[in-house]
């Protein structure tokens, strides 16, 4: 069964799409593993990274949600699979207010799919709202990647306070498989202290990872519709990703 791991931060520019890309790049390079990524914001930037027209998509992950249809899965996008979201998604929060039991409809069209994957990365939305909390009721992990910045590890709190919150509501067995500090700028003076409070308030519950660096390879990488390891295979980002990539394989 497929480990579900939803890349989840309310905050938006923390490189939470960028990271989900790459790392299910990497998981998709590993032992040949079967990687399925599913963008769950409005926004469509894990579908516009992944060189897919959003406004040219039929069927998106809006239809699983809403209308109970098979997740509309398209194959092998530089070795993973990928189901796209477009702006239409914006709706699915109101539409689903009078749905029972609605925070399930995501993990429900998952599960159908499990058998077929050894990882389903979920992009999630930068909000606390409904799609947020589908995104976690569908997992089994939670990464959480974080700027190294004092506003943005401050917010991290509230993305700790929200898991808890999903567990608590439906006794849901929600797990961190750690925090990625990102956009990290080694020569600045506020990066390094911000990455210090990271590493000494978490690293107790959970791992915090080695940061990834700002770099404009990141951006120039989806701007090109490609993993930031086919762009620039020697960038030392790519390092780190391979090592998170090989930590996410161990999780039980």
């Amino acid at each position: 069964m497929a480990k579900v791991i939803t890349i989840f931060n309310q905050a938006g520019g923390v490189g939470k799409t960028s990271l989900t890309m790459n790392l299910g790049y990497q998981l998709g390079q590993r032992k040949k593993q079967k990687v399925l990524l599913i963008d769950m914001d409005p926004q469509a930037s894990l579908t516009i990274f992944m060189g897919v027209d959003p406004t040219e998509q039929e069927a998106t992950v809006k239809d699983a949600i809403l209308d109970k249809k098979a997740l509309p899965i398209l194959s092998e996008i530089h070795g993973m699979d990928l189901v796209p979201a477009n702006i239409l998604l914006s709706a699915a929060e109101m539409q689903l207010s009078s749905v029972l039991r609605r925070e399930l409809r995501l993990k429900q069209a998952i599960d159908k799919v499990t058998d077929r994957y050894s990882f389903i990365l979920i992009d999630s939305p930068p909000s606390l709202g409904m799609l947020s909390t589908l995104s976690l009721v569908a997992a089994n992990y939670v990464l959480v990647p974080s700027q190294t910045q004092f506003k943005s590890i401050q917010g991290t709190n509230l993305v700790l306070q929200t898991i808890a919150d999903v567990r608590d509501a439906i006794d849901h067995k929600l797990e961190l498989a750690g925090v990625v500090p990102t956009i990290y700028a080694k020569g600045t003076l506020q990066d390094r202290e911000a990455l210090g409070v990271l590493e000494s308030q978490l690293s107790a519950i959970t791992k915090v990872y080695s940061p990834l660096p700002r770099s404009t390879a990141f951006p120039d990488a989806s701007q090109e519709r490609l993993p930031l390891a086919v762009f620039s295979p020697k960038h030392p980002a790519v390092t780190i990703l391979k090592q998170i990539a090989k930590d996410l394989e161990k999780l039980p």
